[in-house]
């Protein structure tokens, strides 16, 4: 069993977190969101909470709610990843996400390492949100596929992409299931997969995904596109309760004939005071070291 942390972000930092909620700073913005896996009680005091928080994220719905502005900033920021010299747009949504996922580096840094060895790898980042793992492995001399299904987030991307210096990703809006099954069709083939599924989600056309129903009928496809010969391979989950013994069961099944050892652990962010928050759990293999 692996367990993962992001190392060397200067803009990202886990502050505290505990009672349901992490303090985190992005840049000089530094935001209290709800944290459903950080049971324990908090480092810091309520008052130190507040005098460290420029906005708090107050939800109203179990999908929904609004920011507090504590102290006056914009709703929109840029950040640096220094390890790989990425530029991450943020914003304030709706949902409370911010634009990146900050325990996803370690993936960032991994597929750099292979994408930068081997020149020209096919990679597809199905579920691709913002994207910043599709820069990474541009970055690193990837050809890269990107698939989401909603605009607004491809377009956050192509932002992520620019802004990082770079050019040439391809942008797929569709449901990943669908094109999945296309490229089986066109027999297409990727060196490189990422897989990062909502627990929770819908196609362009409505498609309606659930990944405890979903995820192993469509990671049976995934096999069919992923190179025999070279390859790399990510999947990781958010899901409460979803274990990595489940990943693991899913890799050593589906993934049998690629003979690379198959890690699977749990990613997570450490805060100032040594606690680790739980953020995914993870399974990956390759073969190009």
């Amino acid at each position: 069993m692996i367990y993962l942390t992001p190392t060397g972000w200067k803009d990202y930092e886990l502050i505290d977190s505990g009672n349901f909620e992490k303090l985190e700073r992005f840049g000089t913005v530094v935001c209290v969101r709800p944290e459903p896996q950080a049971v324990w009680d908090k480092s810091m005091t309520e008052a130190q909470w507040k005098q460290k928080a420029t906005v708090t994220f107050q939800a109203k719905s179990s999908n929904s709610g609004e920011w507090i502005k504590h102290v006056a900033c914009a709703d929109s920021w840029k950040i640096q990843y220094h390890p790989l010299k990425l530029t991450c747009n943020l914003k304030f949504t709706s949902f409370k996400h911010v634009g990146i996922f900050p325990e996803q580096a370690v993936n960032w840094d991994y597929m750099y390492a292979i994408c930068s060895k081997h020149q020209n790898l096919n990679v597809l980042n199905l579920f691709g949100y913002t994207g910043i793992a599709s820069v990474a492995a541009r970055a690193a001399g990837a050809q890269v596929t990107h698939l989401d299904a909603i605009k607004q987030v491809v377009n956050w991307t192509r932002q992520n992409m620019e802004d990082s210096g770079l050019r040439d990703i391809r942008w797929i809006i569709e449901d990943a299931r669908k094109f999945v099954a296309r490229e089986i069709k066109r027999g297409n083939v990727y060196q490189g997969i990422i897989m990062d599924p909502p627990a929770f989600g819908r196609g362009t056309n409505g498609e309606d995904w659930k990944l405890e129903r979903d995820i192993n009928a469509l990671l049976k496809d995934v096999q069919k596109i992923l190179d025999t010969q070279r390859y790399f391979f990510i999947l990781n989950t958010y899901s409460l309760g979803f274990s990595a013994y489940i990943i693991e069961n899913l890799l050593h099944g589906i993934f049998a004939q690629y003979s690379a050892l198959k890690e699977v652990g749990e990613l997570y962010l450490q805060d100032s005071f040594s606690k680790k928050l739980p953020l995914g759990v993870i399974g990956r293999f390759t073969n190009l070291v």
